[in-house]
């Protein structure tokens, strides 16, 4: 991707002063996530596409994350709500330690285990680390994750009738006065003057929440959740695809405890995705929203995307029907590594129904009070496959063994495919694994690990279609090839 006055720039660095100034004047959306402006004459920052009077140049500073604005003692516009909008494409893209760093203190981990646990799964020192994300963005890792627990905070206290002591803790505060100090300084009021003003009333109690997830359009939702529908596992999943708005709902494992949302796309609304979200712990809103953001593959870039497919002439018509196609991940990465180690070789159905024994004889019911229509148990734990009999899988005696294997592998952590994973590195050491061959690693790689660069050309249909269309020149759809990869899914004759 070219970086030009319309587009920002495909690196870890901002776009130049004049891209941004020319971003922030003509109010770009595009630009939202990838920048944010200070404006020195007010102590407030913004998205550039912010609809209050274009401040003028040389009171402007650019920023490449909302916790170095707010580093930098910068406010939050209360206009535009700089801290929620869809955040850089680049650290979804990239996998270099500063991409991966930002992935995990987006998933919580700094709040659980301290910048030494995010240093130490990432094989840095602290001091190495923050050296990395000041020159990437701006701010220190401690900077970052407060901008999370504020963003968290604020989620919290508009859509919920909480008590400010309870979403305090549950946003990650280690204290009533940190949480008062910060809710301040970030937003420019108080916890309790930020509810007076929310614009709807709370949508949700003290166990569910109603969200709206902010997307980069176009967005095809449908698609997304037809994917995800069509691959539901009974008892943990649900999915209802008819007329009407499209929702799909499941079960998932979370830091603290279990949790369960249900994702609703509504065709031509204006919020074109909300999550609907039950948990045993609020401390877990944070690490979900987090997982959802990257099961949706909402930070992507489709109009970037979109160009570079969409100027090839196999794949203009492919992206003409289905503008701003998403990678459809999962909320547990090694749940997908198990279920796509049992689809292999046979059906699309035959392995959701191995997948289904599986949650029948080794999952766990959720609490009563978690519980979603069709959606009662969780999928089993790695812990617990890598347990179980291999020899008892109603399955052939090679693929039960592969299984325990890879659960046993996945368990003691010896893959990482979360949001630290090193993409070659987890490649490797799949593919050096009993029973997973590159066809289940390239499949990981896209949606676990949310690689936008596979070509799954191991893929029969795919294979069949690239053939069809007669589509030799592949490098020229680099680096989005993985959404060529859906497009070919998409397209096949049924």
């Amino acid at each position: 991707m070219t970086a030009t006055a319309h587009q920002p720039a495909a690196t870890g660095a901002l776009p130049d002063a004049d891209t941004c100034y020319r971003a922030v004047s003509g109010r770009d959306p595009r630009f939202d996530g990838w920048i944010y402006v200070g404006v020195t004459s007010t102590g407030i920052y913004c998205r550039p596409s912010c609809p209050a009077l274009t401040p003028r140049r040389e009171n402007c500073r650019w920023f490449a994350a909302a916790g170095a604005a707010q580093q930098a003692g910068f406010r939050a516009c209360r206009r535009c709500h700089p801290d929620a909008v869809p955040g850089s494409p680049e650290w979804n893209l990239r996998g270099d330690v500063a991409a991966r760093a930002m992935r995990l203190i987006a998933d919580g981990v700094v709040d659980r285990e301290g910048v030494s646990g995010l240093a130490r799964r990432l094989g840095y020192s602290e001091r190495q680390l923050h050296r990395m994300l000041v020159a990437e963005t701006g701010a220190s890792p401690v900077a970052l994750a407060r901008a999370q627990r504020a963003h968290a905070a604020r989620l919290l206290i508009e859509n919920t009738t909480l008590t400010m002591a309870d979403i305090a803790f549950a946003a990650g505060f280690s204290s009533i006065r940190q949480f008062n100090d910060t809710i301040g300084e970030v937003f420019g009021a108080t916890p309790t003057r930020l509810r007076a003003a929310r614009r709807t009333p709370a949508a949700g109690s003290a166990g569910t929440l109603r969200l709206r997830l902010p997307v980069r359009e176009p967005f095809d939702g449908a698609a997304l959740l037809r994917f995800l529908g069509t691959r539901t596992v009974a008892g943990t999943e649900s999915a209802q695809l008819a007329d009407g708005p499209l929702r799909f709902a499941r079960s998932v494992r979370l830091p603290h405890g279990p949790g369960v949302f249900e994702l609703v796309v509504t065709p031509g609304a204006t919020s074109p995705l909300e999550a609907i979200v039950g948990l045993a712990e609020l401390r877990d809103l944070g690490p979900l929203v987090a997982r959802l953001r990257r099961m949706c593959d909402l930070d992507a870039d489709p109009v970037a995307i979109d160009g570079v497919l969409g100027a090839h002439p196999a794949f203009a018509p492919l992206v003409a029907a289905h503008p701003g196609l998403r990678i459809p991940g999962g909320p547990d990465p090694d749940e997908l590594a198990v279920r796509a180690l049992l689809g292999q070789q046979i059906s699309l159905l035959g392995g959701v129904r191995a997948a289904e024994r599986l949650v029948a004889e080794h999952g766990e019911d959720l609490p009563p009070e978690l519980v979603r229509g069709a959606v009662t148990r969780l999928f089993p734990s790695m812990a617990t496959l890598a347990a179980a009999d291999p020899d008892a899988f109603a399955m052939p005696r090679s693929r039960g063994r592969a299984l325990v294997g890879l659960a046993a592998t996945l368990a003691a952590g010896e893959i990482d495919l979360g949001p630290a994973a090193d993409r070659p590195a987890a490649y490797r050491a799949l593919t050096a694994l009993r029973g997973i061959g590159p066809w289940t690693a390239g499949y990981l790689m896209i949606r676990a690990l949310g690689d936008p660069d596979v070509l799954l050309d191991s893929d029969l249909i795919i294979r069949r279609e690239l053939d069809r269309r007669g589509v030799t020149d592949t490098d020229r759809l680099a680096p989005w090839r993985t959404y060529a990869s859906l497009h070919l899914w998409n397209g096949a004759p049924s």
